[in-house]
């Protein structure tokens, strides 16, 4: 018989392939000839062939039907066989198929068998393919491997009996005798793999964590003999002893200290000396200054020590390496709340940082001056973040604005100077600010009674200047309705007054109405302000003629308005006046039923006006005028939220998901649900990824989550707003996916949520 082909000549011929179509000829005839051999139950090549069809596999070509010849080469005398077998075993078989049972006394008798390398592959097999029923049955011989003297055994015995955890937790304290005396080894594998073991069970239990608190003082031990040590050829890594065990150490410091006093004084001084000894010119230090910044801000640790922690990651700040600079802004991001001013004292590196070519860098330097933004740097900071809006890219645009006008709200010096700032906003990123802004504007302007000349000629000027930025022509609309009186008579004492008609003004607003660039809601608002002149302007016939044209507009909403105010010319004249005066101070306030309510001067008003059944003249005047603005101009001065309780959508694991309700006006068929994820384990659960799905008849939208890590211990919550469009008014259903890793295992799991109550659909 002539000998199958070697695996080095079969990827040689493989490699030959000029064509995919070429190189599935290959394979399909190597593993027919393969397949004939394991039917022939070929003892002889079965190894080759067995190598041959693992690397097949890994060129992503079917190999399942080699399960049983792996099985068969385990149970084999001869290493080499054992050894592919081991590995067929790894890549081709997992815990889904039960075909990897019948290995269990194979991996048992090997586990006992006297040559260290046949138990060490045995080891590697249950550690990383093992299931729940494999490491039931054979975490005792792990445990007495764990116990042995033999490092090349031991550091396996540790890492198997990771796995062993994670498959089964329950069997966590059958370790713990073995973990006695695991860190007075000399050898470094061992200890490297030891501290793996105890963070696993520091992580998944409180009680391991707290019989593990006294091993922090011979943990400070080892740490400090690598980093006081001399040139170690074995262990050096660009002129620093064995940085990944100095990096595991630090992990398993950063849990044990977590919350703890004691042990966190106990590392205080050893921390100092690695944030202070550790070389920087190479990136394997870096690692190391970064895991110990990440101990420090966990740890009840000196201030003094997190100033330290905090200039460190200003240093990373100037590196080069965009991937430093990134973990430094995430890393103080994270930090700013608790150690805000010692993060302020990098303010000009951060904002530096703005200008960087890279994207993810740009973000999370641009939420960290968010971050920094007080009543102290105001407004240099607005300058600076104004400039980047400014400049940034248009994916930036909306959080930059959003930003802003949280930031001059709560700190603004001046309302001219907030007023100037959100201003600036507009006429930069209007498109890209949030549906809100319109209406927030328009009440800081109506409540600025000192500002109203200013900012109506300051408007008016931005209009003529650009009409294409929407949310800017719906506030200058709605201003200069309201105080087109005080931009015409030239009162302004903030800055030199303009020269301006009434004919000039209404050009410019019937310049709007005809508009390509003019929303319908822009229209609108051009309209009422339009009628608001009416009273103001003497050029009333005018304005009745416009009226009167979009009475017969094609924009049903338009048409609506415009026949309601040619109503208020014809038979309710003497109410005009009256009904179109200036509007009072606004208050934003929320409501528990179906209608808008616009609050003012303590009144509560209704958002629909009858013109049918007008209310009487009796009424107070404001309540009225509240009418028009509302309704009419498409301003919405409150978030509409029903009164719906929070509803739980899913319970389990720890994990729990509540929704909340919200209508999204001005449409009553977009329902807006916000989630909110807790944990109540001791673990943070984290790469958190909420999904869901609802039938055709809907359409979702996902906004992007606060966060992907959902604290231990309901120590705070991810949220995530969802857009549920809704013609037809259906039962809403959805199906939920949740994705996140807890204790360093990938949890999934789906859904169904069919209880939504009827007002969040209705």
């Amino acid at each position: 018989l002539v000998p199958p082909p070697r695996l080095r000549e079969l990827i040689r011929t493989i490699r030959t392939a000029r064509t995919q179509a070429e190189e599935r000829e290959m394979i399909q005839k190597e593993c027919a000839a393969i397949r004939s051999s394991f039917r022939e139950e070929d003892n002889t090549y079965r190894c080759r062939n067995v190598a041959k069809l693992l690397y097949m596999h890994m060129l992503g070509y079917p190999a399942h039907f080699g399960q049983l010849e792996c099985l068969k080469l385990i149970a084999s005398q001869k290493f080499t066989d054992k050894r592919i077998g081991y590995l067929g075993a790894m890549l081709l078989l997992d815990e889904r198929q039960d075909v990897h049972l019948l290995m269990t006394n194979c991996i048992k008798n090997d586990l006992n068998h006297s040559t260290q390398y046949v138990q060490g592959l045995a080891l590697c097999t249950l550690g990383c393919m093992g299931s729940s029923e494999m490491c039931r049955d054979l975490a005792g011989e792990v445990e007495k491997l764990l116990k042995t003297s033999n490092s090349y055994l031991r550091k396996k015995a540790a890492l198997c009996a990771v796995h062993v955890i994670r498959k089964v937790p329950e069997l966590m304290e059958m370790f713990l005798p073995a973990t006695k005396n695991l860190l007075s080894e000399k050898n470094h594998g061992v200890l490297h793999t030891s501290v793996v073991l105890l963070t696993e069970m520091c992580e998944r239990s409180p009680d391991m964590l707290s019989h593990f608190r006294k091993l922090v003082p011979q943990l400070v031990r080892i740490l400090k003999n690598l980093i006081m040590s001399g040139y170690s050829p074995e262990h050096d890594v660009s002129g620093i002893s064995d940085p990944f065990l100095q990096v595991r150490i630090l992990r398993l410091l950063r849990i044990l200290g977590r919350s703890d006093d004691d042990s966190s004084e106990a590392m205080n001084d050893i921390l100092a000396q690695v944030a202070t000894n550790t070389e920087t010119s190479k990136n394997v230090g870096n690692a190391i200054l970064y895991e110990t910044v990440l101990t420090i801000m966990d740890i009840k640790s000196e201030s003094g020590l997190r100033v330290l922690a905090i200039n460190i990651l200003g240093r990373f700040l100037l590196n080069n390496d965009k991937n430093i600079r990134y973990v430094a802004l995430t890393s103080l991001l994270k930090t700013v709340q608790t150690d805000h001013n010692a993060v302020q004292r990098h303010r000009s590196t951060i904002v530096d940082c703005l200008k960087d070519l890279d994207v993810s860098i740009k973000r999370r330097a641009m939420e960290l001056s968010f971050a920094l933004v007080n009543g102290n740097n105001i407004r240099g900071m607005m300058k600076e973040l104004l400039y980047f809006l400014d400049s940034c890219d248009p994916e930036f645009k909306a959080d930059c604005a959003s930003g802003v006008f949280l930031a001059a709200e709560k700190y603004a010096p001046s309302k001219r100077w907030h007023i100037d700032t959100i201003m600036r906003v507009l006429t930069t990123a209007g498109s890209y600010v949030r549906d809100d802004s319109v209406p927030n504007l328009i009440q800081l302007i109506t409540n600025s009674v000192e500002m109203h000349a200013y900012t109506v000629q300051r408007l008016y000027k931005a209009l003529l200047d650009d009409i294409s930025q929407q949310p800017l022509v719906q506030v200058s609309s709605w201003c200069i309705g309201e105080y087109g009186d005080l931009l015409v008579s030239g009162q302004c004492e903030e800055e030199e007054p303009i020269q301006v008609t009434e004919d000039e003004v209404l050009d410019v607003l019937e310049g709007l109405l005809v508009s390509n660039l003019s929303t319908p809601v822009t229209r609108g608002y051009a309209l009422t302000a339009i009628m608001k002149l009416s009273t103001r302007f003497s050029s009333v016939n005018r304005i009745k003629k416009v009226v009167s044209i979009y009475g017969s507009s094609i924009d049903v909403e338009l048409q609506q308005r415009a026949v309601e105010y040619n109503a208020l010319f014809k038979k309710y004249d003497h109410m005009r006046p009256a009904l179109l005066e200036r509007m009072p101070i606004m208050e934003k306030t929320a409501t528990n039923g179906p209608t808008e309510i616009v609050q003012t001067n303590g009144e509560t008003e209704p958002s629909v006006l009858d013109t049918k059944h007008p209310p009487p003249v009796t009424q107070p005047a404001n309540q009225v005028r509240g009418v028009i603005i509302s309704k009419y101009a498409g301003l919405h001065l409150c978030n509409l939220y029903i009164g719906i309780p929070p509803m739980t959508a899913y319970n389990k694991n720890g994990l729990k998901i509540e929704f909340t309700f919200e209508r999204a006006n001005p449409n009553p068929n977009i329902a807006v649900i916000t989630i909110h994820a807790s944990n109540s384990t001791e673990a943070d659960m984290t790469d958190f990824v909420f999904q869901a799905a609802v039938p055709k008849t809907f359409q979702l939208q996902l906004l992007s989550p606060s966060s992907n890590v959902v604290p231990a211990l309901n120590q705070g919550t991810v949220t995530q707003v969802i857009r549920v469009l809704n013609p037809q008014k259906q039962q809403l259903r959805m199906r939920i996916k949740l994705t996140y890793t807890h204790k360093g295992s990938p949890v999934q799991d789906l859904a169904e949520v069919n209880n939504f109550p009827p007002q969040s659909w209705q």
